[in-house]
């Protein structure tokens, strides 16, 4: 857990299912809502526990930040569980997430690369490091320009820890309501982290066709 408040997860919905088949699951995870269990037992409501509640043999095949919100896939049998592993090992599947920055950017478009270790005294932070880190990339494009923030699409290439994050503010574009990485006025400028999973493109497991899925968010 990143934080020492009580961990309270939203209820309401309870599982958001965006597509089902024999083979997959896709989610529309909600912000506050950790992606699998916690070591704790009050961290044990997760997506993955309420998802196995309706489907059973559903497994966590990549994951979210708990205050992230958006696109998850799961997998409902072992084959399919493989083959999309494989897919995020390779870098096969596309995702576009869209985020609140404070700041405005002086261009429209850009690329970050920088790589990235985890801080481990302040774990579970993460840091740029240029001498141990691993290679980490994000484009990014202007959305919407907002009096004092700004509404960016971003697309991870790599998929390290809190990427997207560290990224954005080690260009001083800090993620509105992220408790880590923000302080001041882009902290307190709203009550949940402002970052959304809206698209994801891959190919399905049984049959190779192209899927593409999105999900608007709350903010």
């Amino acid at each position: 857990m990143a934080s020492n408040l009580k961990y309270k997860p939203p209820l309401t919905p309870y599982l958001d299912v965006v597509y089902v088949d024999d083979d997959i699951l896709v989610l529309n995870k909600p912000s506050g809502l950790l992606s699998v269990p916690g070591r704790l037992p009050e961290h044990k409501d997760s997506l993955q526990s309420r998802a196995q509640e309706q489907f059973p043999s559903a497994t966590t095949v990549h994951r979210l930040d708990m205050e992230t919100s958006g696109l998850i896939i799961m997998a409902l049998n072992k084959p399919a569980h493989a083959n999309l592993s494989k897919q995020f090992e390779q870098r096969l599947v596309e995702k576009f997430y869209m985020a609140r920055v404070y700041g405005s950017p002086t261009t429209d478009t850009g690329c970050i690369e920088k790589p990235l270790i985890c801080d481990w005294p302040n774990r579970p932070k993460q840091m740029v490091d240029f001498e141990n880190g691993k290679q980490a990339q994000t484009y990014w494009r202007v959305l919407k320009r907002e009096k004092l923030t700004t509404l960016l699409e971003l697309k991870p290439v790599t998929g390290r820890s809190h990427q997207l994050r560290v990224h954005l503010q080690s260009i001083g574009l800090p993620i509105v309501g992220d408790k880590l990485y923000s302080q001041g006025a882009a902290l307190l400028s709203a009550e949940r982290l402002q970052l959304h999973s809206k698209q994801i493109k891959f190919m399905h497991p049984a049959d190779d066709s192209m899927l593409m899925f999105e999900a608007k968010s709350d903010f």
